[in-house]
């Protein structure tokens, strides 16, 4: 037994070595990282992942959020498999294939009423860079060219493609950029915790939606959409948004006439409880960016859903040339749909959202004995997601200096005690699969309480 743990631990190493010869990690400062021992992950079962040393991670994180039917899903599997044996690719030029027109029926049968067309790409960037440019050629094609600006929320993120970036908020992302990017209107978010005009969620709230309507209603013949994460901002270090303030946003956009650009790629699929987060509030957007969970993980496949109003936009003459001039090399790729459509099949199939209660109920306990941690500031939840933001200074709200990569810390010593977790900046990421059992889930918050309390006490 030692000489075979001998022998994974130099495996490791030797494949360790190799990746800091020839690979180039996302978000990722690569002097730091080779002084790192990083895991090497040889394969995965449900909520777990294993390394060449043997060693069993819980997946704290969904491997980006995406894997949220757990890894290697046994439906999913055998659904590409089937699909492997009947078309691999076929370009979407000028071709369709009955796994993307049947996925196409399906997500529209579950979206948002007055959703009526999919276009696909290949990840949550792609799909927004197209919302918006289907947003500003509709307004360009129907008489209103000069409604070429978007309003996004401040702390938002919708990828790191060129338009996404510059409807995106998270400084750090974009700092570098600036001279490629577009100008975009920014309103307000709801940082409760560190609002400088509410000390409620619901007061802070108030103020962005006052916010808001000011921005449209100065610059509303010049907007072409507000762009917006709903329910939750992600990489912003998950901004919760209470209950009727998406709506609240989509009554400003139906007041002037703007489209609501919906970014679901992170909150889609059954993360924050419900199929897609705007179902909360009740909310039709215009248009409405998924991805990740679409193939429970499994394969990269996007969808960028419009109404009919856009999509009769782009209708015309041959000689009007109004066809959206936008397209991958994947779209609409059959394997990807086929794992899609197996992955919809398993929402209902294994009651996940029926089964979702339970399992928030036990993340919000494994959390709630942090809250009265001297340097845990504020834990913020929506359904199966959450962030804890830790803090220097309890009293003051004071930061950690960035160089201190407190964040980052945390997530290494909960590594040594078993699960995978994700920092942005000093905000603790946990979202396990939505096909987590509650033991796992019980476990997780463990870890997530024994390491917090490892680093900061």
């Amino acid at each position: 037994m030692r000489s075979s743990n001998r022998s994974r631990k130099s495996e490791s190493a030797a494949w360790r070595a190799r990746d800091r010869k020839v690979l180039w990690h996302p978000f990722t400062q690569h002097a730091a990282w080779d002084a790192e021992e990083f895991p090497i992950i040889e394969r995965a079962e449900g909520s777990w992942l294993v390394d060449l040393e043997g060693r069993r991670f819980l997946d704290g994180v969904s491997s980006m959020w995406c894997t949220s039917l757990g890894h290697r899903h046994p439906g999913i599997t055998r659904a590409i498999v089937r699909q492997l044996k009947k078309l691999d690719h076929a370009t979407f030029l000028g071709l369709s294939h009955p796994p993307a027109i049947e996925l196409a029926e399906r997500l529209l049968a579950r979206a948002p009423r007055g959703l009526s067309r999919v276009f696909y790409s290949d990840n949550g960037s792609t799909a927004m860079e197209i919302a918006l440019k289907m947003a500003i050629q509709y307004w360009r094609q129907t008489g209103r060219p000069e409604r070429t600006k978007f309003v996004a929320l401040t702390e938002g993120y919708h990828g790191d493609t060129v338009g996404a970036m510059s409807v995106g908020g998270v400084d750090p992302f974009l700092d570098a950029y600036r001279p490629l990017l577009f100008p975009t209107l920014r309103a307000p978010t709801t940082y409760s915790y560190r609002c400088p005009k509410a000390s409620t969620l619901e007061e802070c709230a108030a103020h962005c939606i006052e916010d808001l309507a000011a921005i449209l209603a100065k610059h509303a013949p010049e907007v072409a959409g507000v762009v917006m994460e709903p329910g939750v901002q992600g990489a912003g270090g998950m901004i919760v948004q209470p209950p009727g303030f998406v709506k609240s946003v989509e009554e400003l956009c139906r007041k002037h006439d703007v489209f609501l650009v919906l970014d679901e790629v992170m909150t889609g699929f059954g993360r924050t409880g419900t199929m897609f987060a705007c179902e909360r509030d009740g909310v039709r957007p215009d248009l409405m960016a998924i991805s990740k969970g679409l193939t429970g993980g499994f394969l990269p496949l996007a969808a960028t859903l419009a109404t009919e109003r856009i999509f009769q936009g782009f209708l015309g003459e041959i000689r009007d040339r109004r066809a959206l001039y936008h397209g991958h090399t994947y779209t609409g790729n059959p394997i990807g749909c086929a794992a899609a459509l197996a992955a919809l099949e398993a929402f209902d199939k294994e009651r996940v959202l029926e089964r979702l209660p339970a399992k928030v109920e036990a993340l919000q306990k494994g959390l709630a004995p942090l809250e009265s941690h001297p340097h845990v500031g504020e834990i913020r939840q929506l359904g199966l997601l959450a962030g804890i933001e830790v803090v220097k200074d309890k009293t003051t709200r004071e930061s950690y200096r960035y160089e201190e990569r407190t964040g980052h810390r945390v997530i290494l010593e909960a590594r040594r005690r078993g699960a995978i977790l994700r920092p942005l900046a000093d905000v603790i990421v946990v979202m396990p699969p939505l096909t987590a059992t509650i033991a796992e889930i019980k476990k997780l918050g463990r870890i997530v309480r024994d390491s917090i309390r490892a680093v900061l006490d």
